[in-house]
């Protein structure tokens, strides 16, 4: 990123606190992607609260991004594990922010487990959390009855352009790492399982570069949408992944477990939007199957007579490339600064709740304002 465009983006930033700093700032605990843009977010997190950890998401770090943010936060790592058992959870929370009114910001439900149990123990107060994927959606949304607010972004239409160029990305980097093979896309049937924002932008990408497209989808609500598009929609899952040579995963659930793969067809590319923990069951493939690495990001699974190609480990293939959406990004930034200052008033129900239609439409204006040139 240029100086000048780091300059703009740390004034928008600027503005967009001022438009929503709390009159009493909380503590925080931040998960995030820290890519290259990042550092600016996470100082706008500490200006509208006191930062007190900042959690890279593992598989997404920038180096660079992690030593800037290293500054000004304290920065731990993460994984599934840290929020999965109640002690180890409070040891944490007591650690960080002892007796503090405390605001979670999560990127994939990485809290949910524990959050009922902390609701009780925490010597502090949880004023909620603010949940930024469809993934973490749901995982707060199935907890039996939820102890705090938790404001979810993730099906904000401020979101939908970034949604939609995650999804142009993953088409970009899958096409890459199989051109590194020296193969292509096109004659290639590709099967898109999961048809919400992120499988939809896939299919449609892909349908434009003249791939033939099938969608599989759990909601029939979803199938339809798909039919409607002109894709066609596969009735039965297993027929439709011995038919793909290219496999894509949107779900943010897990798309394939252990007896899947033993149908994909020989040669047949896999690929997902998120990490493999979340969209790929690999802990249980037989392990009949040997493991090589083909290319740099491109691992071959073989068998006798069966063989299939995992990209980028089975994790977010676009974070190979930067995952870069441009300042689409910064929309959802700043919604998520304004449910800090929503969480930060106490005065919301335990619930699933969203930003409001006002603060969204101020949002998009200032982004306008920085970012239309």
């Amino acid at each position: 990123m240029e100086s000048f465009e780091r300059a703009r983006l740390d004034t928008y930033f600027s503005k967009i606190t001022s438009q929503f700093r709390p009159e009493e700032q909380p503590a925080s605990f931040l998960v995030t992607h820290l890519l290259p843009e990042r550092p600016s977010f996470v100082r706008a997190v500490g200006a509208a609260s006191d930062l007190r950890a900042v959690l890279p998401k593992p598989k997404s770090i920038a180096l660079s991004a992690q030593r800037e943010v290293e500054t000004v936060a304290q920065c731990d790592p993460l994984s599934r594990d840290l929020f999965a058992d109640q002690d180890r959870t409070l040891e944490y929370f007591e650690n960080r922010a002892r007796g503090e009114r405390l605001v979670l910001l999560d990127v994939g439900g990485y809290f949910a487990p524990t959050l009922n149990a902390m609701g009780d123990r925490f010597s502090g107060t949880i004023l909620g959390v603010i949940e930024d994927t469809e993934n973490g959606h749901k995982r707060y949304a199935e907890l039996d009855k939820l102890p705090c607010p938790v404001i979810s972004v993730a099906r904000s239409p401020l979101k939908d352009p970034e949604d939609f160029l995650v999804g142009q990305s993953v088409v970009f980097s899958t096409e890459a790492l199989m051109r590194s093979r020296g193969d292509i896309l096109h004659g290639r049937p590709a099967l898109v399982i999961g048809f919400g924002k992120l499988g939809s932008s896939i299919a449609r990408l892909l349908h434009a570069k003249g791939v033939q497209v099938t969608v599989y989808d759990i909601d029939p609500i979803r199938r339809t949408q798909a039919l409607s598009q002109g894709f066609t929609v596969a009735r039965d899952r297993d027929a439709a992944l011995h038919n793909a040579g290219l496999v894509l995963c949107a779900t943010g659930a897990v798309s394939l477990r252990s007896e899947d793969f033993s149908t994909l067809r020989n040669g047949a590319y896999v690929a997902t939007v998120t990490s493999s923990e979340d969209e790929l069951d690999l802990t249980t493939l037989p392990a009949v199957y040997d493991r090589t690495r083909d290319t740099e990001h491109v691992t071959r699974y073989q068998t006798t007579g069966h063989y299939f190609y995992l990209l980028n480990g089975g994790n977010a293939v676009n974070f190979l490339h930067g995952a870069s959406v441009g300042p689409f990004i910064f929309l959802v930034q700043a919604e998520i600064l304004a449910a800090i200052r929503m969480l930060a008033r106490g005065d919301l129900t335990a619930g699933m709740h969203e930003v409001s239609a006002a603060d969204r439409a101020v949002i998009a204006h200032t982004w306008l304002t920085y970012f239309n040139r």
